[in-house]
C-alpha cells in the first residue's frame, strides 16, 4: 500500500514538472516556428508549421541590425557580470571567514545596496557619469550594471562561504596557506556551484536591462538587444516575422550560457545554507 501511494506521489510530481516544462516550452516552440512565417501566415495561421520555411528572415533581421546589437549586449554582459561576481567574491571572502572590527557595518552597508530602486538613481547617476566623461560610452552602462549586482552577488556568496567547514580552513593554516592563497585555492573552488549560479543570475539580468542602456547612451551604435530590438520594430514596420527571428536569435547566447552551467546552476540552488 506504501509502496503505490509512493509512486502514485511521483507520478503526481512528475506531471507537474511535465506541465511546467510545456509552459515554458510551448512560448519559445511557438516563437522560433513563427520565425520562419511571413505576416499572412502569422496572423492566419499562428499555431500551424509554415508551408515554406522561410530563412531570409534571420539573414533580413542578422543584416537589419541584430549582429551589432548581439556584439555590444554580449562585450556588455561579459565584463560586467565577471566584474560583479569577482568583486562580490572578494567582498564576501572576508565577510563570511574572517573576524574583524566593524565586519556587521560593512555587511549591512553592502547589501542596502538592494533596496535602493535603479528608478531613483537616475538622475544622480546621469549627472555622474556626465561628470566623469563616460556618458555615451560602454563603460555609462557597464559601471551601473557593477554597482547594482554587487550587494545581491555579494549576499549569495555570502551565505554560501558560511557553510564551508571551518576545518578546511585550519588545516591549510596549519600547512602554511596565506589567506590570498586559502582564498583562490580553496575558497573559489568550494564556492564553484553559487559563483556560476551568480554568473546566471547576474547575465540574465544584464541581457534583458532596457533603463540604463537607454538613458545613459545616445549613440545608435551603442544599442543592446532591448534598445536594438525596438529599433528593429521601427525599421521592420509590420514585418513581425523578422522581428520574431531577431527576436529568436537574441535568445540563443542565454540559452547556451544556461546549457553550459545547468549542472553548477541546480547545485546552487540547492546548496549554501547560512549558518547561525
Amino acid at each position: 500500500m506504501k509502496k503505490s501511494v509512493n509512486q502514485a506521489g511521483r507520478f503526481m510530481i512528475m506531471a507537474l514538472l511535465v506541465i511546467a516544462a510545456l509552459l515554458v516550452l510551448i512560448p519559445f516552440l511557438w516563437m522560433f516556428m513563427s520565425s520562419f512565417k511571413d505576416n499572412k501566415e502569422l496572423y492566419l495561421a499562428p499555431w500551424e508549421l509554415p508551408t515554406i520555411w522561410r530563412f531570409e528572415n534571420f539573414r533580413l533581421a542578422w543584416e537589419a541590425g541584430i549582429n551589432k546589437y548581439l556584439f555590444n549586449s554580449i562585450f556588455v554582459t561579459v565584463v560586467s557580470t565577471l566584474s560583479s561576481v569577482f568583486v562580490s567574491a572578494m567582498t564576501a571572502y572576508p565577510l563570511s571567514r574572517l573576524d574583524f572590527k566593524g565586519k556587521k557595518v560593512i555587511f549591512l552597508f553592502v547589501i542596502s545596496g538592494m533596496m535602493l530602486a535603479p528608478q531613483v538613481a537616475l538622475i544622480p547617476l546621469y549627472k555622474l557619469l556626465q561628470a566623469m566623461r563616460i556618458y555615451n560610452t560602454y563603460f555609462a552602462m557597464i559601471l551601473p550594471y557593477i554597482a547594482y549586482r554587487i550587494p545581491f552577488t555579494t549576499f549569495l556568496l555570502w551565505g554560501y562561504m558560511l557553510s564551508i567547514p571551518n576545518e578546511v580552513e585550519e588545516s591549510a593554516r596549519i600547512d602554511g596557506c596565506s589567506y590570498y592563497k586559502m582564498f583562490y585555492k580553496i575558497i573559489i573552488p568550494m564556492s564553484k556551484p553559487m559563483i556560476f549560479t551568480s554568473v546566471l543570475l547576474a547575465a540574465r539580468f544584464i541581457w534583458n536591462e532596457f533603463m540604463f542602456a537607454l538613458v545613459f547612451t545616445e549613440d545608435t551604435e551603442l544599442n543592446t538587444i532591448p534598445l536594438g530590438l525596438m529599433a528593429l520594430k521601427s525599421d521592420s514596420g509590420s514585418n513581425y516575422p523578422v522581428l520574431i527571428a531577431g527576436l529568436a536569435l537574441t535568445t540563443i547566447p542565454m540559452i547556451i550560457l544556461f546549457l553550459c552551467i545547468q549542472k553548477q546552476f541546480v547545485r546552487g540552488l540547492t546548496a549554501g545554507s547560512v549558518k547561525g
